[in-house]
């Protein structure tokens, strides 16, 4: 059967191995390697659609599966037509499976082999997500790339545990592909787990892949161990992941973090950085980062970064953003989050070129440079 999601390789960087493709959904081609805002709720937060496509120029954005069957309802949003339909976007979605959102809960959730019972951390109310009920819920939503029900164990985890989560993580995999009910509109992607230690990485990839998913995810990495650890494990990872597969880093957002996850194979990565850091008034710029609630923008009329044409960019100064974060303007957090999106993707937009110009080690180290990062 043909799958609803499918990857086309373009290039492979002869520097790095980082690859240059297109990822071909029901609602157009994602070009790749790809930054995906995050719209937890159905909603990038402060956003229009319009500025998505238009400012931000986002191919695809992420929604969670968590928060939109606490509110308002995958029936509610079945009911509206479906989620593309429901908050008014014609691009490709991604939906992640909730598991990162439940197994957050701590004390407020329990395990077991069928699925896990948690609290609601709204109201207090019990609920219970198996694989089974998470693809009622995506398929419910009819989010274009799909994600299995896992379990994110945190860091340090010792290696029993993280072997049996692994393991049950995979059994869920499967479940989930039994219960996936539009397999020609919607495509599942498997997660890779096993924490820290490679063994445990290498059985779950493999797994996975023999069960022939469309795509595959590597998560419960960038859960606080260190970077260097975190690109070893990443780049052992990813060699057993299929080349003719799409391959997404999950919760990942920084500029230094997603360049070291394309060099390491990575197609697709996502975080809330961007709005969430806006939202404290800070900026991403070519120079590293500009907190422009501090003082020393009060009579800044420079723009928030010179070598960017963003909207906010175009037409607004350090001073005048800062006047509005210091007064609670939702204006202010909006021009700061069209202007991180936009870096991001623009950044992306970039190391697409030096993949293809076999260039992207000498561009890392570049921009590493001039961003402030101290480590290469």
């Amino acid at each position: 059967m043909k799958h609803a999601i499918t990857y086309e390789l373009l290039h492979e960087c002869k520097q790095t191995g980082a690859r240059r493709g297109v990822i071909h959904t029901p609602h157009g081609d994602i070009q790749t390697p790809v930054f995906m805002p995050v719209g937890t709720q159905a909603t990038v937060k402060s956003m229009t659609p319009e500025e998505l496509k238009e400012e931000v120029k986002a191919e695809i954005i992420l929604s969670n599966t968590y928060h939109l069957y606490l509110r308002p309802g995958h029936n509610l949003i079945k009911e509206a037509g479906g989620l593309h339909r429901f908050m008014n976007w014609d691009r490709a979605i991604l939906t992640d499976s909730g598991g990162f959102q439940v197994f957050s809960l701590g004390a407020l959730r329990k395990i077991s082999e069928e699925g896990v019972k948690f609290k609601s951390h709204l109201d207090g109310s019990e609920h219970f997500l198996s694989p089974e009920k998470v693809m009622e819920i995506e398929n419910a939503l009819g989010s274009d790339i799909m994600m299995a029900f896992d379990e994110c164990v945190e860091y340090p985890a010792d290696y029993d545990y993280t072997k049996q989560s692994m393991e049950r993580t995979t059994r869920w995999a499967i479940r989930c592909k039994e219960a996936h009910k539009n397999e020609e509109k919607q495509g599942l992607f498997g997660i890779v787990q096993g924490g820290m230690y490679k063994d445990l990485r290498e059985k779950s990839a493999k797994d996975l892949v023999n069960l022939d998913l469309p795509g595959y995810a590597v998560g419960g990495l960038s859960v606080g161990e260190p970077k260097e650890l975190m690109c070893d494990v990443l780049e052992f990872t990813t060699q057993f992941l299929p080349k003719d597969k799409p391959r997404y880093l999950m919760g990942v957002g920084t500029p230094d973090y997603l360049i070291e996850a394309v060099l390491r194979g990575i197609d697709m990565c996502d975080c809330v950085l961007p709005t969430r850091i806006a939202r404290n008034g800070t900026a991403l710029t070519s120079c590293g980062k500009v907190v422009v609630r501090n003082a020393i923008y009060e009579k800044d009329w420079r723009k928030l970064d010179e070598e960017c044409e963003c909207y906010t960019c175009k037409n607004y100064t350090r001073a005048y953003i800062r006047h509005l974060v210091k007064t609670n303007e939702i204006l202010g957090i909006r021009l700061l989050s069209i202007h991180n999106l936009r870096f991001l993707t623009k950044l992306m937009e970039r190391v697409k070129i030096e993949i293809e110009r076999d260039n992207l080690l000498n561009f890392k180290n570049e921009f590493y440079k001039k961003y402030g990062y101290t480590k290469e």
